[in-house]
């Protein structure tokens, strides 16, 4: 990495001093800045005095939870979060998903594939996201997803935001409406893995944005489900330029 390449900052909020030192060193040898706290009040005064790229957020901590933690950043940044789930602990993992979360790795893990994971949310986390501008939006079924900003915006004008796995989702299937996305297809479009067979990233992503949308989960008419196939957007897109 030359020199006119900023690192990217990651923030690590683990009570867990030795991983915590342990993230710091592996991380930073990957040509990282790396930052590590141990609980939400560090978290906030982190985030509030020098921002950071990518979250590394534990569910168990003192006083607030990484969950709580997750929720609270999410209705305010589209800041890519990864969090750390106890292993077996899929309820955990399903509600960090729905609070905004981005991925999640269970622990114990080896740090190659942590460093795996940071490199895939942060590929699909462009500081530029909306590119050479050519596109700047897709409008469908009365909504319109924002390329740049990565926002919904209602008929109305009213703004829905969005994590950046609900952005990169929704544009996927925008990008592809009328043609089936399998759950691998998706997976990869999440995190840049395939889905093992229990796995419900996609499915909860889906969800989240079927309630985004105002989609009725039971007979959906926006982003419908084909059993055994996956997931596709229904009906005309138009791209803004």
């Amino acid at each position: 990495m030359n020199g006119h390449t900023p690192k990217p900052r990651i923030l690590v909020v683990d009570d867990d001093p030795d991983l915590r030192e342990l993230l710091r060193d592996y991380l930073g040898k990957q040509e990282m800045d790396v930052r590590t706290v141990g609980d939400g009040d560090a978290l906030r005064l982190a985030l509030e005095r020098d921002g950071c790229d990518l979250l590394i957020l534990d569910v168990m901590l003192p006083g607030d939870d990484g969950l709580a933690l997750c929720r609270e950043i999410r209705a305010k940044s589209r800041l890519p979060i990864l969090m750390l789930t106890a292993r077996g602990d899929e309820l955990d993992r399903i509600i960090g998903l729905e609070m905004g979360a981005d991925d999640y790795l269970p622990k114990p893990f080896h740090p190659r594939e942590l460093l795996a994971r940071v490199r895939s949310i942060l590929r699909r986390a462009p500081e530029h996201p909306d590119g050479d501008g050519s596109v700047r939006g897709l409008k469908f079924s009365g909504w319109t997803l924002d390329l740049g900003a990565r926002h919904l915006v209602d008929e109305a004008g009213v703004v829905t935001p969005l994590s950046s796995g609900e952005f990169r989702m929704l544009n996927a299937l925008a990008e592809n409406a009328n043609r089936v996305l399998s759950r691998d297809q998706l997976m990869d479009v999440l995190a840049g893995r395939d889905a093992g067979p229990f796995d419900r990233t996609v499915d909860v992503m889906i969800s989240r944005l079927r309630r985004r949308l105002g989609d009725d989960g039971r007979e959906p008419r926006i982003i419908r489900t084909l059993r055994n196939e996956g997931y596709v957007l229904n009906g005309p897109v138009e791209k803004l330029l």
